[in-house]
């Protein structure tokens, strides 16, 4: 069970997840809108308010395709806007977690991926060790078993997709900075290709975070797996 807090930013952050495919799919309605009528768009446009702007003020359009742009225009700055509020409550809230100060002093993971990854584990005190944590997370193979033999399938994609996504991009980016993540890395992506090296790579990534919230580390150089002095 998670405290009140936990659940509290647990439901905010997944809100926060769903306006943003929302948002993603409007952009591409609206380049979509743009192609058809043969005009060049890019979506990383409709990001700015100026590129809102730019497609306001396109004269082209018909009666009805125009009223269609400014609903969809209307709902990108709405939704845009009410990220930008989950997003300050998420930077104001996340920090008073327990266990956020150890996570963010890991190279690969910022105050938002924190709050989300410790939104979805709660207590680590929970997990009796970290392939618990692994199977919470969704993060381990599938077992099939036939007489005697045992067979290892794909990931289970169990619990919390955001979790499993938001963990999957820190691993991304840790591996710029841990020789150690890289080199297992790189071992793996050499016998199996890079899709299958990448999740087991995340895994042994969140074996590094159970180990960090469990020990309450606060790492001073993580790249060098150096602690920070208590």
């Amino acid at each position: 069970m998670k405290s009140e807090e936990q659940s509290q930013l647990s439901s905010l952050v997944q809100t926060r997840d769903k306006l943003v495919k929302s948002r993603t799919q409007l952009k591409n309605k609206l380049h979509a809108l743009l192609i058809g009528h043969g005009l060049a768009s890019k979506r990383e446009a409709y990001s700015s308010e100026r590129g809102l702007e730019r497609v306001l003020a396109i004269e082209s359009f018909g009666q009805i395709t125009r009223l269609e742009v400014e609903v969809i225009v209307t709902q990108i700055r709405s939704t845009g806007e009410g990220i930008r509020r989950l997003d300050e409550e998420i930077a104001r809230q996340g920090p008073q977690l327990k266990g956020h100060d150890s996570l963010t002093s890991i190279k690969g993971i910022g105050t938002r991926s924190a709050t989300i990854l410790l939104s979805v584990i709660g207590d680590v005190a929970d997990f009796a060790d970290e392939n618990k944590l692994a199977s919470y997370f969704g993060i381990v193979p599938v077992v099939r078993q036939s007489n005697e033999s045992e067979h290892h399938g794909r990931i289970t994609k169990g619990g919390s997709k955001l979790g499993r996504t938001t963990l999957v991009q820190c691993t991304l980016i840790a591996l710029r900075y841990s020789p150690y993540l890289k080199q297992f890395y790189e071992r793996i992506k050499a016998r199996r290709g890079a899709g299958k090296a990448i999740i087991a790579t995340a895994r042994k990534f969140l074996g590094i975070i159970y180990q960090t919230l469990k020990n309450k580390w606060v790492f001073a150089d993580f790249p060098n797996f150096v602690l920070a002095e208590q």
